[in-house]
């Protein structure tokens, strides 16, 4: 068995001496393992490091196998994340919600959401919007996507501020302002799908997405949400001006 595809590096284990078996966010055949002998090596420790892009040639005698990877390096974007805390942190939360997909199903518009986050990572205006976005667009991937298309209760599509933390729908403002202590704020950036997004935006997306992927996500296997995601949302918070951490209403 033999393929090549593109990739996404998730994370490395040492294995041996000197192999480490790999973690690949692929294009075409989604989250897959892989060895790699010398891995652990000088020449590709720089390469496989999480964050980069890689060519990556599969091969095993059945298609069940672990496998052997030979690699190569297409964007070595990983080390300009080094200067930038929020960056590394982004990087391991991104690969954790990663980790909750099957192994060897495709999503290939996961791979070019990561892709185009990464591209972007280092500049925290950019790229903490498009986290946010990815985290609800991860949520519709595991078949739990929040409808912010129209009102729960009128269903109309104009003026829509708040969510239903018990439906993940979205609520109008008239219908919602009686409940409005017990429900969640609907940032406008999530549904104009625009590219800059205030601190307040950014604290009440961080807290709108953190409620339904620990809900959804996480809890039910066990795990909490990821401290490398409370440490890039601070991050990117206090450089755009908003020092705490969001908590739901």
């Amino acid at each position: 068995m033999e393929w090549i595809d593109e990739g996404i590096v998730l994370g490395v284990k040492r294995h041996g001496e000197t192999s480490v078996i790999l973690e690949l966010m692929t294009h075409g055949r989604g989250r897959h393992l892989g060895l790699v002998r010398g891995g652990s090596g000088a020449r590709l420790r720089a390469v496989l490091q999480p964050g980069n892009s890689l060519r990556a040639t599969w091969r095993a005698r059945l298609d069940d196998h672990l496998g052997h990877y030979l690699v190569e390096g297409i964007n070595l974007r990983a080390a300009g994340f080094l200067a930038a805390a929020h960056a590394v942190h982004g990087v391991t939360h991104l690969a954790a919600l990663c980790r909750l997909l099957a192994e060897r199903e495709p999503h290939a518009g996961i791979h070019a959401a990561l892709e185009a986050i990464l591209d972007a990572l280092g500049d925290p205006a950019a790229g903490a919007p498009m986290v946010a976005r990815f985290e609800l667009a991860f949520l519709g991937e595991l078949g739990f996507g929040l409808d912010l298309a129209s009102c729960a209760v009128t269903g109309a599509s104009a003026d829509l501020i708040y969510v239903s933390p018990r439906s993940g729908r979205a609520v109008s403002r008239a219908a919602g302002e009686p409940y409005r202590d017990k429900l969640m704020r609907l940032p406008r950036f999530l549904q104009d799908d625009v590219e800059a997004a205030s601190a307040a935006d950014l604290a009440d997306a961080f807290t709108l997405a953190g409620f339904f992927l620990e809900r959804h996500a996480f809890a039910p296997r066990g795990l909490a949400l990821p401290d490398a995601r409370a440490r890039f949302v601070a991050a990117v918070l206090v450089r755009s001006g908003q020092p705490r951490y969001p908590v739901a209403p």
